[in-house]
């Protein structure tokens, strides 16, 4: 199987400023000449992370989706980060996965930060999302989801990884950067697989610092790329499938692996 090239965009976002962001993220997806397989931007980066959920939710045919198709298929590749979606009266914190041919897949963020009463302004989704790409197996998830095990969580069965690239989009705050460090890496070896973490970086409209120090962990939770904290830059790293099977064939841990079923706590 071919390798996988990711391009990651740690950016500074303008707070609730939609038509300021998709300038600035055009510009610098138009500057990336390397040819890429996924270009990942950050948790909500039309507006930062805002609780004004009526105010900017998109819908299906809006502005923001129809420039992710165009960008898409301009570069060539899938373009996935998440946004504002209003769907039957609800809001939701929405992942989209663009492909270059207009067809996408959405993930809508499982797990709502309550002590930010994030669950009073949108409504959790309750399905996670796998999507092929290039053959590889990559799971979507936002932010706060990270620090749920069982909701991130591989499985192995009848000799195939359901996953082989977890995706972590985030708006994640400065204060809490150890967290942010410590499980990535972890994920990465409990799940045998790959882990790339895009995270904003500057102050929001709450005045929340978000350090950014986007990372790309290998399956044995050794560092491939860190970024620079507190500073925007946009980076390619190529993935190696050959050296993920290689690392799987010498420690088949997912052979013990225990067997369960998410139930789900909420409806789409």
């Amino acid at each position: 199987m071919q390798d996988l090239t990711i391009t990651l965009i740690q950016s500074r976002l303008f707070w609730e400023d939609p038509d300021k962001n998709l300038e600035m993220f055009e510009e610098k997806i138009s500057g990336i000449t390397q040819p890429t397989d996924l270009i990942i931007l950050p948790e909500m980066f039309t507006t930062g992370f805002t609780e004004n959920s009526g105010k900017f939710a998109e819908e299906e045919d809006g502005k923001t989706i129809q420039w992710l198709k165009a960008l898409s298929s301009q570069k060539g590749c899938v373009i996935t980060g998440s946004l504002i979606m209003r769907e039957d009266g609800r809001y939701f914190n929405r992942m989209i996965w663009m492909n270059p041919d207009g067809s996408y897949y959405h993930y809508n963020k499982g797990h709502l930060f309550m002590m930010e009463k994030e669950h009073l302004s949108f409504s959790p989704g309750n399905k996670r999302l796998v999507v092929d790409l290039n053959g590889w197996k990559v799971i979507t998830l936002i932010c706060y989801d990270l620090r749920f095990p069982v909701w991130c969580k591989n499985s192995f069965r009848n000799g195939e990884y359901e996953f082989d690239l977890m995706v972590f989009i985030a708006n994640w705050p400065a204060v809490r950067s150890i967290a942010w460090k410590s499980l990535l890496p972890g994920r990465a070896i409990e799940n045998q697989s790959y882990i790339v973490g895009v995270n904003r970086v500057g102050v929001d409209g709450n005045n929340i610092d978000h350090s950014g120090d986007s990372i790309v962990f290998n399956p044995e939770g050794q560092v491939l790329f860190s970024a620079e904290p507190y500073t925007e830059f946009i980076k390619s790293i190529t993935l190696s499938h050959q050296e993920l099977e290689k690392f799987r064939k010498m420690l088949q841990v997912g052979l013990d692996w225990d067997d369960f079923k998410i139930i789900n706590y909420s409806t789409e």
